[in-house]
C-alpha cells in the first residue's frame, strides 16, 4: 500500500483542502459486495478524477455521494461535518450535483423546461415563471457558447447538444461540489474545449469537481487529483503531477499500456470490400461525403479517423445500406450491393457494430441471449419456420465463450451487464451473421481499459480469420495501434492515408485538419 493511503493528507499541498471525505464506504447488495471500506477524498476547487474498470465500484460510489444510493456503513464528512442525505434533493440541498453518463431528459420538453425540472420557479403557487426559467436558460446556453434557444424541444437537439443541456441542468443550483460521469462521451472536440473551459472557471470559483472518463488523455489533461479503485476497493490515490498514464493503467488493471493496446500481425489477403465515388448529399444541400474511394483486404484492419463530422459514420452506415439516397457504388467481393437493403447486405455478408450502444446496439428490454440472436436468426430457423430452441442456445453458449462474456446466464438480462460486456454481445450478435466485413463504430466508446484490451484481442482473433474490418475511432492511441493502414477523413473527403509505420500522431492530427485551416 502507498505512502497515499497510509496517511491520506501527505501528498496534499496546504493549498488544496479537502472539502469532502467519504470514509469507510461500504455498500452490500445481495450476493455483491460493491463498495469494501473505501476512503475517497474531495480537494476544494481541483479535479478530482476517479478511474477504474466498469464493476470497480466508482458508480456506486457517485451514487451514495448523489443521494441515490444509501452506504451499507461508512460516513460523509464535508467542511469537517458529518452529513447525511436521503435523496438527491438533499444532496444538491448540502452544494453535491452530479451530470450522470447516460442523459436524463425529457425530449418533448423545451431546454428551459428542462432545467427546471422538478425545481420549477414560480411567480405564484401554481404559476411557473417561465420568463424567469428561461432568461436563467439564456444565461447558461450563453455560458456554454452554445447558441440554443431556450425554447427548442430537445428532441431537436443533436446528441452533443443534449449533453450540453445535461450539463447545464447541474449549474443552475451553485453546486460545491459536481460530479461528471462520462460528460464528454457524446461530445464533438469543440465541444469538449468548450466543457474544459467551463471547468476552468468553476475551479476559478472554488467549485470541486469529480471526474469520471475512460478517456485517458482527457484525465491527464485536466485531473489535479486521482483515484484508483478495483473491485470495490481503494487501491490507490495520488497527485496527477506525479503519475503518468503508463501509472494509470498498471494501476487499474495490473498490466502496462502496451499490453493492452497491442495489434496484430494480421496476414491480409485479396479485397473484400471495394467502395468508389461515395456521395451522401445533407439536408443543407452540402456533401456529407464527397467522392470516398478506398479498398479493403481480407484480414486487415482498415482504420478510419477524422474529427467529428468528418464523415466517419456516415461511412459505415453508407456501405450497410443505411442511406439510400447516397450514390457511388459498394462491391462485396466483387458483386455490387447495388440495390441490396440492409437485411440482404448482412446476408451477404456485411455486419455493424454502431457507435450508440444503448439507442441501436441493443434491445434493453430483452436478455443476453436474446440480444445475440436477434440479427442471426434466420441462421438458426427450421423449415417450419420455428425457431431451433437447441441450436440458438448452443450458438449463444459459444459466443458467449469465444468472447468470455461475462454473465451469470444466457437470460440474464442485458442491461445489467457491464458497458464493456454490453458490447461484447453486440459485436457478438453481428458475428452470428458470419460476416466477411464488420463495420466498428467506435467499439471502445464508454468503455474501461481492460476491456478495452478485450475488444482488440477480438479484432485480432477476427482479422486472423480473414474478416476485413472496418475500425473508426477518434482515440489517436487505439486507432494507431489497432489498424495495419489508416484513412483520414475531413468534411466529407480522403484527406491521408497511411500505413502503420507511417502513422504517427502527427501526421493523422495534421491529415485531419486539412480543410479546417
Amino acid at each position: 500500500m502507498s505512502a497515499t493511503l497510509q496517511n491520506p493528507e501527505a501528498a496534499a499541498p496546504a493549498l488544496d483542502p479537502i472539502i469532502l471525505r467519504a470514509e469507510g464506504m461500504r455498500k452490500v447488495y445481495p450476493g455483491t459486495v460493491a463498495l469494501d471500506d473505501v476512503n475517497f477524498q474531495v480537494h476544494r476547487g481541483k479535479v478530482n478524477v476517479l478511474v477504474g474498470e466498469n464493476g470497480a465500484g466508482k458508480s456506486t460510489l457517485m451514487k451514495i455521494l448523489a443521494g441515490v444510493e444509501q452506504p451499507s456503513a461508512g460516513r460523509i464528512v464535508m467542511d469537517g461535518k458529518e452529513i447525511r442525505y436521503d435523496s438527491p434533493r438533499d444532496a444538491l440541498a448540502n452544494g453535491i450535483g452530479i451530470v450522470y453518463q447516460e442523459m436524463n431528459l425529457f425530449p418533448n420538453l423545451s431546454v428551459a423546461e428542462n432545467l427546471f425540472a422538478n425545481r420549477e420557479k414560480l411567480k405564484h403557487p401554481g404559476w411557473i415563471d417561465h420568463a424567469h426559467q428561461e432568461a436563467r436558460a439564456t444565461e447558461l446556453m450563453h455560458r456554454l457558447n452554445q447558441d440554443i434557444a431556450p425554447r427548442t424541444l430537445v428532441r431537436e437537439l443533436k446528441v452533443g447538444q443534449q449533453q450540453i443541456v445535461e450539463i447545464a441542468k447541474s449549474l443552475v443550483e451553485d453546486a460545491s461540489i459536481l460530479i461528471m460521469d462520462e460528460p464528454t462521451a457524446a461530445l464533438s472536440k469543440s465541444e469538449v474545449e468548450v466543457l474544459f473551459g467551463i471547468i476552468a472557471e468553476l475551479k476559478a470559483k472554488g467549485v470541486s469537481i469529480i471526474y469520471i472518463s475512460h478517456r485517458m488523455d482527457e484525465l491527464m489533461r485536466i485531473g489535479d487529483y486521482i483515484t484508483v479503485l478495483r473491485d470495490g476497493r481503494l487501491i490507490d490515490q495520488s497527485p496527477m503531477d506525479r503519475i503518468d498514464l503508463r501509472w494509470i493503467v498498471k494501476t487499474m488493471i495490473g498490466t502496462d499500456t502496451d499490453k493492452v493496446f497491442k495489434g496484430g500481425a494480421h496476414t491480409i489477403g485479396e479485397p473484400v470490400l471495394e467502395v468508389k465515388n461515395l456521395r451522401l448529399p445533407s439536408e443543407t444541400g452540402r456533401l456529407t461525403l464527397d467522392g470516398i474511394s478506398f479498398q479493403l483486404r481480407k484480414g486487415e484492419v482498415l482504420g478510419l479517423f477524422g474529427l467529428m463530422g468528418a464523415g466517419r459514420t456516415e461511412v459505415l452506415e453508407t456501405i450497410m445500406g443505411l442511406h439510400p439516397n447516397a450514390s457511388g457504388e459498394v462491391l462485396l467481393e466483387g458483386r455490387s450491393l447495388a440495390g441490396a437493403d440492409i437485411q440482404r447486405r448482412i446476408k451477404r455478408g456485411i455486419a455493424l457494430v454502431p457507435e450508440d450502444r444503448q439507442r441501436e446496439g441493443i434491445v434493453q428490454t430483452l436478455t443476453v441471449a436474446d440480444n445475440i440472436t436477434l440479427s442471426g436468426l434466420w441462421r438458426i430457423v427450421s423449415r417450419r419456420f420455428h425457431i431451433a430452441r437447441k441450436a440458438e442456445l448452443s450458438s449463444v453458449r459459444r459466443m458467449i465463450a469465444d468472447l468470455t462474456i461475462k454473465t451469470p446466464r444466457p437470460d440474464t438480462p442485458i442491461t445489467s451487464l457491464s458497458g464493456g460486456n454490453q458490447q461484447k454481445v453486440i459485436i457478438g450478435k453481428n458475428l452470428l451473421t458470419r460476416p466477411k466485413v464488420l463495420l466498428l463504430d467506435e467499439p471502445t466508446r464508454g468503455i474501461d481499459v481492460g476491456a478495452k484490451g478485450e475488444v482488440f484481442d477480438i479484432v485480432n482473433a477476427l482479422a486472423a480469420d480473414g474478416i476485413g474490418i472496418l475500425f473508426v475511432s477518434s482515440e489517436l492511441m487505439e486507432i494507431r495501434a489497432i489498424s495495419d493502414r489508416i484513412i483520414v477523413l475531413s468534411r466529407g473527403t480522403i484527406s491521408g492515408e497511411f500505413q502503420r509505420e507511417q502513422a504517427t500522431e502527427e501526421n493523422l492530427v495534421a491529415a485531419s485538419a486539412k480543410t479546417h485551416l
